[in-house]
């Protein structure tokens, strides 16, 4: 890879924002950012996965899985999702 080239999407973070997007019913205009971070607050698993849906129009809002993004189910989704989120994310 070239200096300075980044990596596209891997394929889980690609259908997971697939996912997130079918199961919220978004429009093209919202963008769905999938990060997975390490988690340094005592208790919290070494990593977790942030979702964060930001509409042109509207709140940007931000769910939690603590849980890797691989491991992370269509279920561990929707049940997710269904949660309250994160407001101003």
């Amino acid at each position: 890879m070239p200096l300075g080239a980044r990596p596209g999407p891997s394929p889980q973070l690609r259908e997971l924002r697939q996912t997130v997007r079918r199961l919220l019913a978004l429009d093209d205009d919202t963008a769905v950012v999938v990060r997975q971070l390490t988690c340094a607050e005592p208790g919290c698993p070494p990593l977790e996965t942030i979702i964060a849906v930001l509409p042109m129009n509207g709140r940007a809002r931000r769910w939690t899985l603590h849980t890797t993004t691989e491991q992370i189910t269509e279920d561990d989704l929707r049940a997710a999702l269904l949660a309250p989120p994160h407001e101003g994310a």
